[in-house]
């Protein structure tokens, strides 16, 4: 069976095709500036080499199209016949309190989707454009929806309730939800495969470290806690999210600066975490080159985000009674040595010895703690685009 994985952004469709009678990527690629002048296809062929298309993509259906198209065309695509390809998964980012897993999309679940849509309103609609233009293109192919926010459903309600009025949280559903939900789902389970454990049997937290970077504490497979909440704002230090916030100083700044909920939420979002720190970027990469030169405040951003994280992974530890393995994926989490480096020093006092030697790789399956350390540090490069694949198959394989 092969199988279309599409992550649908407010200007962006990433795409991947799967053959999962072995689960090999057959392609992949991304259509940019949806919507937008200059917009295009680029095309990463399974021999590496990147072919670029540029078009006049106006909105999500013509994006999608334009994908069919590359994919089942004689010189560059992968299969003969779009009648090759036998269902569509969705990354969808927010499935509030409804969805504790994936789910078969017809018109009745696609309809919970828009309301869930207020909940992320960055993200959902145009998870849903994806939906709509594959229901228009494909109409008789099955599709599955496949959540961001589903891992954590599992989440107690001491960990996921905000003190807030309790009317407040069954008016709104405002409560943490916590994302990157695939990710800790995908690197949590591989990461007890290479070690050859019993997931079950095991406390875990995971460091999904990357632009946007949230922790989860998994207890014995199940989510227990994470990093973000209500919004993918709260928690880390992100590359352009501010994490943790007093909300006083927020409502200082409103009043302090004159500003709105919709300049505010910018401002958050947008320009804030170690762009807004450092005032270089929000590439770690480009910060860390910075702070090599001297820079001071590229040093502090650094020192902020390594802190945070090992306040999190200290705190996680403590909420579940100890740690068995901590697992680093993510752009960041996979290829920043010095950023794992600074997160792992001097946590001996919770089990972890941390060996330097071991840590000088970057994006591969790889222990990075010492032999006689208790807790195992380990890298797991993430896979979210095969756990789309594969929960998808599962869906339509049983539709059957």
């Amino acid at each position: 069976m092969k199988i279309l994985v599409l992550n649908c952004g407010s200007s962006s469709i990433k795409f991947e095709l799967f053959d999962m009678t072995n689960e090999k990527r057959l392609t992949t690629g991304i259509v940019e500036k949806v919507g937008m002048k200059g917009s295009f296809l680029k095309l990463t062929k399974p021999d590496g080499e990147k072919v670029i298309f540029e078009g006049e993509i106006l909105d999500h259906q013509i994006g999608v199209e334009y994908i069919l198209g590359i994919i089942s065309s004689e010189k560059h695509g992968c299969v003969k016949s779009l009648d090759e390809i036998q269902a569509v998964g969705h990354r969808v980012v927010h499935g509030g309190e409804y969805f504790s897993g994936s789910v078969f999309l017809n018109d009745e679940i696609i309809g919970v989707l828009e309301k869930c849509s207020e909940l992320a309103p960055l993200h959902n609609p145009a998870n849903l454009q994806g939906i709509y233009a594959v229901k228009a293109l494909l109409p008789e192919i099955p599709q599955a929806g496949i959540f961001d926010t589903a891992f954590h459903q599992t989440m107690p309600a001491k960990a996921f309730m905000y003190g807030i009025p309790y009317s407040l949280y069954k008016k709104y559903q405002i409560r943490r939800y916590g994302f990157h939900g695939t990710s800790h789902r995908y690197v949590h389970k591989r990461a007890c495969e290479i070690l050859n454990v019993d997931v079950k049997t095991k406390k875990i937290i995971t460091c999904h470290l990357g632009n946007g970077a949230s922790i989860a504490a998994i207890c014995n497979g199940i989510s227990v806690d994470t990093s973000m909440g209500f919004t993918p704002v709260e928690g880390l230090t992100m590359g352009t999210r501010t994490g943790d916030l007093d909300i006083g100083a927020i409502t200082y700044i409103m009043d302090k600066e004159e500003i709105g909920a919709e300049t505010t939420n910018i401002l958050i979002n947008k320009f804030s975490g170690m762009l807004g720190v450092t005032g270089i970027s929000s590439d770690m990469r480009e910060i860390e080159a910075k702070a090599d030169e001297g820079n001071e405040r590229a040093k502090l951003g650094l020192e902020m985000y390594a802190y945070r994280v090992k306040k999190y992974i200290g705190s996680y530890a403590a909420a579940m009674g100890g740690v068995d393995i901590l697992v680093f994926t993510g752009g960041i989490g996979e290829n920043a040595v010095n950023t794992r480096k600074d997160i792992c020093e001097d946590m001996e006092f919770m089990g972890l010895i941390f060996d330097n030697g071991k840590n000088n790789v970057r994006a591969k399956e790889t222990v990075i703690s010492g032999d006689n350390s208790r807790v195992t540090a380990i890298i797991v490069p993430t896979n979210e685009e095969l756990v789309i694949a594969q929960d998808t198959y599962e869906i339509v394989k049983n539709l059957k």
